[in-house]
């Protein structure tokens, strides 16, 4: 009757180890594709950014497109083997960025409506 018991516990630690590691691909999958989320809602807002604002000299959205081009140069690179820690990290950066627009935009909203002061 021992090794009935024994193999219960086996077959139920095989089934939690498998749970465990379906959960952290999830979470992980979950992650990744809230990064690529990001990445695109902030390119397309940068896109009617630049439209915007124009083609001028030390263009911020210039640069903001570079570096969600080297974003998704890393994503495409390392996405895949990334850790979710790594992708959440890089949502949050995306997040920051779109802010930072955000907040020039309507700084120059502010100087257009103020014609141009």
């Amino acid at each position: 009757m021992q090794p009935i018991p024994s193999l219960l516990l086996a077959t139920l630690l095989a089934a939690i180890i498998v749970l465990a590691w379906r959960r952290r691909v999830r979470r992980r999958h979950r992650a990744y594709a809230r990064v690529l989320d990001a990445a695109d809602t902030f390119e397309a807002r940068l896109r009617v950014a630049r439209t915007q604002i124009g083609q001028t000299g030390g263009d911020p959205v210039r640069d903001a497109l570079q570096e969600m081009l080297r974003q998704r140069l890393w994503l495409q690179q390392h996405g895949l083997s990334a850790d979710v820690a790594a992708l959440d990290a890089m949502c949050a950066s995306i997040e920051q960025a779109q802010a930072r627009i955000d907040r020039q935009l309507a700084q120059l909203a502010l100087v257009r409506a103020g014609g141009g002061a």
